[in-house]
C-alpha cells in the first residue's frame, strides 16, 4: 500500500476513533439541534457568509467520512438557511462529500477489488458504462437507501465522478428539499423516522421508476426514429425468417418451430453450414485417419513388432471424409427440418426492410416474405491476406482442403491457431512434408505458453517444421517452383512448397444479403447489444456473424437466446450468458479449455491459484501409452472455486466436460474431490488435480492437533 493510501486512511481511523471517543454524535442528533438552534441562529445573523462556508465544510466533511448525521445536517440547513437557501446549499455540500467518498473508496480499495474479483468486476463495470446513471438516479431517488453505501460501492465501479458528481446532485435533490423542509420545522420533528410518511416513501418509490420509464421512452423514440422510413406490413407472413442453415440458424428453427411459431430457414449452399461441410466433421474424420496411422509408427510402444504399416491412398481416405459427412448430413437435411415444422428455403435472402425479406430459390422463383422477426446467421468463411502474388501461386483454405485428392509432398500452412495446427498435424502424419508458418512467437497463441511448448515439441518430433516469428511477405515461382519468402528476425527466409494451405482465421459474411441496403451496423462481425439485437430491435444475429466466439458450440448457445429474444420480446428477453464457454484444439496432445488461463489472469491482473496434476502418473495413461499432458486449475486464492482449466492430454475435449459443469453452477474442487470416478478411467486426473488443491490447503494446525489425539489414543507419553 502506498503511503499516500496509508495516510488517507490513518486520517479515517482518527477521526472516527475521535467521532466514538468524544461522543461527538451528540451534536449530530435531534435533540442537540433543537438545544442549539437559537445559538445557531444567532450566530447566522452575525456571521451569515461565514455560517455558510462553517456548515458546508462540516456537511462535506460528514458526507465525505460517511460519519452518522447527514440527515440531521439537512434538517439543520433547513432550520439555519430556510427552504430555498437551505436547499441550494445542502444540494451541493451533499454531492461535494458524496464525490469525495467516491474518490476515497476508489483511491483505498479499487485496486484491491479488482485484484481479487477482476473478473465478476468487469461485467458490473461493463453495466455501469452502459446503464450506471440510470441506475444512480434511481437509488438517489428513493432515499430508504443507505446514500453512504451508494458512494462507497459505485467507488469500486468504472464509473466517472462527473457522471457520479452531476446524477447525485440531481437525484438527491427531492429527497434533499423534503429534509430540509422538515427542517424549517424543526421545532414540531420529534424522531426523524416522522420526517418521512408510508405516503411520501411510495412517491419516492415511484419517482425511482421514473429513469426506467425514462429508458424506456427513450429507446421506444430512437426505436421509432430508425423504423421511421420504413412501411410496417399490418400483418406478417412469418414469426420469423432465419437467414443461413449453420449451427445457429439450426438451433433457431428448431426452437422456434419448437414453440410453434412460424418460421422459415433460408440456406444458398447446404444446410450444416461450415461444420457439417468444412469445418468440424471433416476435419475430425481427417485427424481420425492420421490418428490410425500414428498409432502404427508407435507400434513398439503398444508391445508389437516392427515394423507396422498400412497401405493407404490418400484419395481413399479423402473419400471416408466426404462418407463421414454423407452419414451426418440428414441430422442437418432439409427433410428433418421440414418434419419439424420448419419452412426450409433452399436459395437467397436479401433483406428489404426490417420486416420483409427477398427469397430467390434455386428454381429461379422468387417471393417477398413479412416477418415481426428477424435472425441472422449468416457465418463466416476463410480470411485470406493480401500476400503478393498468393493468387498467382494458388492456395487451399479451410473450405477448399476437402477437395483434394492427392495429397501435397510439400506443404505450407500459414497460421498457427486451432485450424492451421490441426491440419498441420493431419497433413504431415499422411506423410505430406509440412511448414508451419507462423508470425506470432509460438503458435497456439490463446493457451499458456506451456501448451504451445508442448504441441511445438511433438509436431517437431513428428518432423514437422514449426517456424514462429516468421511473417509471410511474397510468394514467388521460380523456374517453375513455387517458393514463399517469409521474414524472420530482419532477414528473408526462402521456404519452396507445392501446396499452400492459408489458416490465418476467419471473417464474418456481412454482405449479399442487404445489411447494407437498410443499414444494419456492422463492424468486424454484425453489431449486437446483449440480447443479440442489432440497432434494428426485431433482426438478431447470432454465431460466427456475430462474434465474439467462433465456436459451433457457442453459435447454438446464442441461437437459444436469439430465438427466445425474437419471439417474446418485448414480454420477456434475456442476455446472452457468456461466462462459461469451453473449447478445444483437436491435435495431439490434445488441448481443452474452459475460463481462464494464467496468461489471461496475469494480463487482466486477477488473482489466482494453480492447481497442476500430471498426467504422467495417471494409472489409466500409462496403460494406453499415454502418459503426457497436464490438468492445470486456476481458483480463487484460499477457495476452491474455480476461475478456469487448461488440460492438455488424451481426450482432453472430452475431460474438460466436468469442469464446464462445475464452473457453470459453482460447484468447487471439494466437491469433485468427493465425487467417485470409474477407475481406471482418464476422468480420474480431474479427482486428482482436486486432492492436489486439498492437500495444499490442508489445516495444518488442526492436523498437528490430531495427530496429539492419535497419540493420546495409542498411550503415548508425548
Amino acid at each position: 500500500m502506498s503511503m499516500r493510501k496509508l495516510l488517507l486512511l490513518l486520517i479515517f481511523v482518527l477521526v472516527g476513533t475521535a467521532y466514538v471517543a468524544f461522543d461527538l454524535g451528540q451534536y449530530l442528533s435531534l435533540a442537540g439541534l433543537k438545544a442549539q438552534q437559537s445559538a445557531i441562529e444567532s450566530y447566522r445573523l452575525a456571521n451569515p457568509l461565514l455560517a455558510v462556508v462553517i456548515y458546508c465544510l462540516i456537511y462535506v466533511m460528514v458526507t465525505a467520512l460517511s460519519l452518522p448525521g447527514a440527515a440531521l445536517m439537512t434538517l439543520a440547513g433547513g432550520a439555519i438557511f430556510g427552504f430555498w437557501w437551505g436547499t441550494l446549499i445542502v444540494s451541493f455540500a451533499s454531492s461535494i462529500g458524496a464525490a469525495l467518498a467516491f474518490l476515497a473508496s476508489r483511491f483505498l480499495l479499487r485496486d484491491w477489488v479488482t485484484a481479487r474479483f477482476g473478473e465478476r468486476l468487469r461485467a458490473i463495470d461493463d453495466g455501469v458504462q452502459r446503464e450506471g446513471a440510470f441506475y444512480l438516479f434511481t437509488l438517489r431517488l428513493v432515499p430508504v437507501f443507505p446514500f453512504f453505501l451508494v458512494n462507497l460501492l459505485l467507488g469500486l465501479t468504472a464509473m466517472k465522478a462527473t457522471t457520479f458528481y452531476w446524477v447525485s446532485q440531481i437525484g438527491m435533490l427531492a429527497g434533499t428539499a423534503v429534509y430540509v423542509n422538515a427542517g424549517t420545522q424543526l421545532g414540531g420533528i420529534e424522531s426523524l423516522s416522522g420526517i418521512v410518511s408510508p405516503g411520501l416513501l411510495f412517491s419516492f418509490a415511484l419517482l425511482g421508476v421514473f429513469p426506467l420509464v425514462a429508458k424506456k421512452i427513450v429507446a421506444a423514440v430512437r426505436s421509432n426514429q430508425i423504423y421511421a422510413k420504413w412501411p410496417k406490413p399490418r400483418r406478417f407472413d412469418r414469426n420469423l425468417i432465419v437467414i443461413g442453415g449453420g449451427s445457429a440458424g439450426l438451433v433457431t428453427a428448431y426452437i422456434a418451430a419448437a414453440v410453434k411459431a412460424k418460421v422459415t430457414l433460408i440456406e444458398k449452399h447446404r444446410l450444416g453450414g461450415d461444420c457439417l461441410n468444412t469445418g468440424c466433421v471433416p476435419s475430425k474424420a481427417l485427424i481420425r485417419s492420421a490418428k490410425f496411422l500414428s498409432h502404427q509408427q508407435r507400434a513398439e510402444e503398444f508391445g508389437m513388432r516392427r515394423p507396422a504399416s498400412t497401405d493407404f491412398s490418400f484419395a481413399e481416405v479423402m473419400e471416408r471424409v466426404q462418407k463421414v459427412i454423407k452419414t451426418i448430413e440428414p441430422h442437418d437435411s432439409v427433410e428433418r427440418y421440414t418434419a419439424l415444422g420448419v419452412d426450409v428455403i433452399e436459395g437467397t435472402a436479401k433483406i428489404v426492410s426490417p420486416w420483409q425479406v427477398d427469397v430467390t430459390r434455386h428454381d429461379g422463383a422468387t417471393e417477398r416474405l413479412s416477418t415481426r422477426s428477424i435472425v441472422i446467421a449468416a457465418g463466416a468463411r476463410p480470411f485470406v491476406p493480401p500476400i503478393p502474388g498468393l493468387e498467382e501461386v494458388g492456395y487451399l483454405t479451410s473450405d477448399t482442403v476437402w477437395a483434394l485428392r492427392e495429397l501435397p509432398r510439400r506443404l505450407i500452412v500459414l497460421g498457427g491457431g486451432p485450424i492451421g495446427t490441426e491440419l498441420t498435424q493431419a497433413f504431415a502424419r499422411f506423410g505430406a512434408q509440412v511448414t508451419q508458418v507462423e508470425m506470432a512467437a509460438r503458435i497456439l497463441i490463446r493457451e499458456d505458453p506451456e501448451v504451445s511448448k508442448l504441441v511445438t515439441q511433438r509436431f517437431r518430433a513428428e518432423g514437422i517444421a514449426v517456424l514462429t516469428n516468421h511473417r509471410a511477405k511474397q510468394f514467388v515461382v521460380n523456374h517453375g517452383e513455387k517458393i514463399l519468402i517469409a521474414e524472420h528476425a530482419g532477414s528473408d527466409v526462402r521456404i519452396p512448397f507445392d501446396a499452400v494451405l492459408v489458416a490465418v482465421g476467419r471473417v464474418a459474411n456481412l454482405t449479399g444479403y442487404g445489411l447494407e441496403g437498410i443499414g444494419v451496423t456492422v463492424s468486424r462481425t454484425v453489431t449486437t447489444n446483449p440480447f443479440l439485437q442489432t440497432n434494428y430491435p426485431n433482426i438478431y444475429a447470432a454465431g460466427d456473424v456475430a462474434g465474439p466466439f467462433q465456436f459451433t458450440h457457442t453459435a447454438a448457445h446464442q441461437a437459444w437466446y436469439a430465438t427466445v429474444n425474437a419471439l417474446f420480446d418485448p414480454f420477456k428477453k434475456f442476455k446472452a450468458d457468456y461466462s462459461v464457454i469451453p473449447w478445444a484444439t483437436f491435435v495431439e496432445p490434445e488441448v481443452a479449455r474452459v475460463g481462464l488461463n494464467e496468461q489471461e489472469a496475469k494480463e487482466q491482473g486477477i488473482a489466482y491459484e494453480v492447481s497442476r496434476y500430471n498426467i504422467d502418473d495417471l494409472d489409466r495413461a500409462i496403460a494406453d501409452s499415454e502418459a503426457h499432458g497436464f490438468i492445470k486449475v486456476l481458483t480463487v486464492p484460499g477457495k476452491d472455486r474455480i476461475l478456469g482449466v487448461t488440460i492438455v492430454g488424451e481426450h482432453a475435449g472430452d475431460l474438460i466436460a466436468e469442469y464446464v459443469l462445475a464452473m457453470k453452477h459453482g460447484i468447487g474442487l471439494n466437491k469433485i474431490l468427493g465425487t467417485i470416478h470409474i477407475y481406471p478411467t482418464l476422468a480420474e486426473a480431474n479427482q486428482y488435480v482436486a486432492g492436489v488443491w486439498k492437500k495444499a490447503h490442508a489445516p495444518e494446525q488442526l492436523l498437528v492437533w490430531v495427530g496429539r489425539f492419535h497419540a493420546w489414543r495409542r498411550g503415548d507419553a508425548t
